[in-house]
């Protein structure tokens, strides 16, 4: 049995599943700052220790973190079924590119209000963060399916690639986000916006070269990252406006 393999033993046994060995390896970043071995068992147990006692906090908070966002997409999908009624699915008709300006329009205008703090149409950043998310999620419908001479889409058809698109994002933000610890949350929101505006940047040099990348993530996952930003910022400004209520 192999080292990593006896750890996640020992994890298993002290926890009944396998979160407690994910958490282990989280904190070992933790553990390296102090005098810590992990070739010695009894370190290892000390550390799984240490996790165990923090498991309930982070699991705690990852749970939060996982309903506001599911909340948050909720929200974007009862307004893009809106739309939808009301439109119809006239986005078919965007390329791509197209789709990429206007998330840049409306991450420009976010960093627009937030340099300036005024509006002079009488709409917040919140709205914008909601916006982002469904452009994102239009964006890969149409790398998937292409964009059309007219709205070919029916409303079963866009609400299912919807919903498969949204789930896909939920999913990758819940890895990311036990990973890196609700790294997120000391953030400001300000850097939201710009690693918004920064992917956007990257997805648009992407579009001009006809996404032949060396080294670099693809389309699909640039836009996925804008909408993780995005729900985040939605979910901090939304817990702003709940403080202030109070």
């Amino acid at each position: 049995m192999g080292f990593f393999s006896k750890i996640e033993e020992i994890c298993f046994e002290k926890s009944g599943d396998g979160n407690l060995f994910f958490l282990f390896k989280k904190v070992l970043a933790r553990a390296r700052t102090r005098a810590f071995s992990l070739n010695n068992l009894a370190d290892c147990r000390s550390l799984i220790n240490f996790a165990l006692q923090n498991r309930p906090n982070f699991m705690s908070d990852l749970t939060k973190t996982n309903a506001q966002f599911e909340r948050v997409m909720a929200e974007c999908k009862d307004i893009f079924e809106k739309k939808l009624h009301d439109y119809s699915a006239s986005w078919r008709l965007l390329r791509p590119t197209s789709v990429t300006d206007q998330m840049y329009i409306k991450a420009r205008r976010i960093r627009t209000l937030e340099i300036n703090g005024v509006s002079k149409v009488g709409e917040g950043i919140r709205p914008e963060f909601l916006g982002l998310i469904n452009y994102g999620i239009i964006a890969l419908i149409q790398l998937e399916s292409g964009f059309a001479e007219e709205a070919d889409m029916p409303q079963s058809e866009a609400i299912a690639l919807y919903s498969r698109h949204a789930t896909a994002a939920t999913e990758l933000m819940q890895k990311k986000n036990f990973d890196y610890g609700e790294a997120w949350r000391g953030m400001r929101v300000s850097s939201y916006t710009d690693f918004i505006l920064t992917k956007i940047e990257r997805i648009k040099e992407l579009e001009d070269i006809n996404e032949q990348t060396l080294a670099s993530e693809g389309i699909a996952s640039n836009i996925m990252d804008i909408i993780n930003y995005a729900v985040f910022g939605a979910i901090r400004l939304g817990e702003d406006e709940q403080n202030e209520a109070k």
